[in-house]
């Protein structure tokens, strides 16, 4: 197969071959005799995003989502490969519950990896007998699933994780600075979430973890950012970090209108951080975004702010928002760096060779955009389970096409359910 007449983030013109799987050849090329031809018509051709940070809910959960349905999503919205985390029901914390969740994965229509998750009662002899792609998010402070863990066991799965020679991924918030004088505030005080689980929490843990990782010389990676302050204390420490769409776009004002939709863990926070942290993503201090796509129902959602359950989907929407951030004029983004917080970086860090360029012997994991063309995010078009977007009428920029190792998995809202693989074993 030969796409031909793409343009690339960086703007050159190229046509590229796919055989096997396979990205074969990229430049100035002629369709060979019977070859299958794509013509991109000057569009925009992308890698296909990199989400190393997804809760697809099985088992145990599908009525939140399934792993049908949550690829879907992503192959709508250009993801080509998701790492999914371990708190669903059993959790990913022994090789049998691990089985259980390769199993669901069956359905996959994007590649895929599974982490393991730390426990008081994870089996890391039978978990780490698995193909896992990373353990964790390890949660510091419990949010959906309740595995929050205390210091003395994080200090003790980083060295079992650091031997077993994987990637350890941390959710940084410490539950001792919790402020429970904000459950004083009502059920429908919605930005109360943000001061029950202040910065200060983010800050506290982001310090601890790193300093623990730096003793045992292990190098972690902080999910979900949300403050400038981690963000520098992970870049002094030489760690690596990752920023949600939502972190990044949203901010405490939008409780106004989000409502307990918006309860997430960590929270939003306010105005000032928001463009701290969109600042430190373009200047190249934070390592790469990911989307921590946690869906739960709207009627789980409309339950008020201390009891709804935290998270919202994101993994259809993410690249076609940032796109659309890119080629606005009021933004400091561009395509480029766009290519390199959503594809390269997240593919090195999780050491995915084969994934997150465009380039010769990669996999032909490739995203067709029409950069011109723009339209209003609408709950009725995404894929997920859940039903609703915290980025209702937000400007987007869709895919037209997505394609995973050469097959287009996604065009006109068709899919190809299936075709994902084991990015760590098969």
């Amino acid at each position: 197969m030969l796409v031909t007449n793409a343009v690339l983030a960086d703007g050159s013109d190229v046509s590229v071959r796919i055989d096997d799987e396979r990205i074969e050849d990229v430049g100035d090329l002629s369709a060979g005799s019977g070859e299958e031809t794509v013509d991109a018509a000057g569009m925009v051709l992308m890698p296909g995003m990199v989400d190393t940070h997804v809760h697809l809910r099985e088992p145990g959960f599908p009525h939140k989502e399934t792993w049908g349905a949550g690829t879907r999503s992503a192959a709508a919205g250009g993801v080509t490969t998701v790492i999914d985390q371990p708190n669903t029901e059993p959790a990913t914390v022994t090789g049998e519950s691990y089985d259980r969740k390769r199993a669901h994965a069956s359905r996959a229509c994007v590649d895929y990896g599974i982490n393991g998750g730390v426990s008081a009662d994870w089996e890391p002899a039978t978990l780490f007998e698995r193909p896992l792609t990373a353990v964790g998010e390890v949660f510091l402070a419990d949010s959906t699933g309740e595995m929050g863990i205390g210091p003395a066991l994080f200090e003790e799965a980083l060295g079992r994780i650091s031997e077993a020679g994987l990637l350890v991924t941390v959710h940084a918030e410490d539950a001792a600075s919790f402020d429970e004088t904000a459950r004083d505030r009502g059920d429908q005080e919605y930005d109360a979430w943000s001061e029950y689980r202040p910065a200060t929490a983010e800050i506290a843990a982001v310090e601890a973890a790193c300093a623990v990782a730096t003793e045992q010389d292990v190098r972690i990676h902080i999910a979900h950012i949300t403050t400038p302050e981690a963000v520098d204390i992970v870049r002094e420490a030489g760690m690596s970090c990752e920023v949600t769409p939502h972190h990044l776009l949203l901010s405490r004002p939008d409780y106004d209108r989000l409502g307990a939709y918006g309860r997430m863990n960590p929270p939003l926070r306010s105005e000032a951080r928001r463009a701290q942290l969109y600042d430190r993503l373009v200047e190249g201090a934070i390592d790469f975004v990911a989307t921590d796509h946690a869906p739960h129902t709207s009627r789980e959602k409309n339950r008020g702010i201390w009891d709804a359950p935290s998270g919202v989907p994101g993994v259809e929407t993410a690249l076609p928002l940032l796109v659309a951030e890119a080629t606005s004029s009021r933004s400091e983004l561009d395509l480029e760096r766009v290519v390199e917080i959503c594809a390269v970086e997240p593919a090195a860090r999780f050491g995915l060779q084969q994934k997150g360029r465009i380039e010769v012997g990669r996999d032909a994991d490739l995203v067709l955009m029409d950069t011109e063309t723009t339209r209003p995010i609408r709950t009725e078009r995404l894929s997920s389970v859940c039903g609703w977007t915290p980025f209702e009428s937000f400007d987007a920029v869709f895919p037209e096409w997505t394609m995973v190792r050469g097959e287009i998995v996604f065009i006109d809202q068709e899919f190809r359910e299936g075709w994902g693989r084991n990015v760590r074993s098969d």
